[in-house]
């Protein structure tokens, strides 16, 4: 069925095994790519401005495309980008036959429950899709990178940006803390942004 589908994430999502048997290959590589051991300066990030449904597809697509549009400048160690969502959503279809004599062979909406044929995440408006952390001289090329990556996607995707703090000295609680609060400001910055539109609306 066309991606176009699924994009809407209504009713209750089916990730649970024991409701349905079988679960799609993921289409999605790898989650993490480029120089992971270094500490860059900066960190661009690839929002969501709706609720929207993803399929692992257009993930894959997108990670592919801003990887490879940004390994021409930085090369394969100049950068490091990660996949921040995972496709825990099973997507069904009940398959009907539409040829000649089908209605010997289909069961049409009898037992249309359906199977498991592809993957997505349900994200919501303001969460980070992909990331990817670059040096200062890079930066103009990340972003752009991403902006060619966001087609992929469906809906309307912003890109933010924001400086990586030194945190060689710093203990592995207070790295995650530091990230919280890091999130936690973007998300207070977007809500700002994104409250005046809806009043002029």
């Amino acid at each position: 069925m066309h991606g176009a589908c699924y994009r809407k994430g209504n009713g209750q999502p089916y990730a649970n095994t024991r409701h349905i048997k079988g679960k799609p290959q993921i289409k999605i590589a790898k989650f993490n790519s480029g120089n992971k051991k270094r500490q860059f300066e900066y960190c661009v990030q690839l929002l969501v401005n709706e609720k929207v449904q993803i399929r692992h597809m257009a993930l894959e697509a997108t990670r592919l495309a801003a990887n490879k549009t940004l390994e021409k400048t930085t090369g394969e160690t100049g950068y490091s980008s990660r996949l921040r969502v995972y496709p825990h959503v099973r997507l069904r279809e009940n398959k009907t036959i539409a040829a000649a004599g089908a209605d010997r062979l289909s069961e049409g909406m009898r037992r249309s429950f359906g199977k498991a044929n592809s993957l997505a995440v349900r994200a919501r408006r303001g969460q980070v899709i992909m990331e990817m952390n670059v040096d200062k001289e890079h930066l103009e090329a990340a972003k752009s990178a991403l902006r060619k990556a966001c087609v992929k996607l469906p809906g309307t995707p912003s890109i933010s940006f924001f400086e990586n703090k030194k945190l060689e000295n710093l203990s592995r609680h207070a790295l995650h803390l530091l990230m919280l609060i890091s999130l936690w400001e973007h998300w207070i910055k977007f809500n700002q942004q994104m409250i005046p539109k809806f009043v002029q609306l």
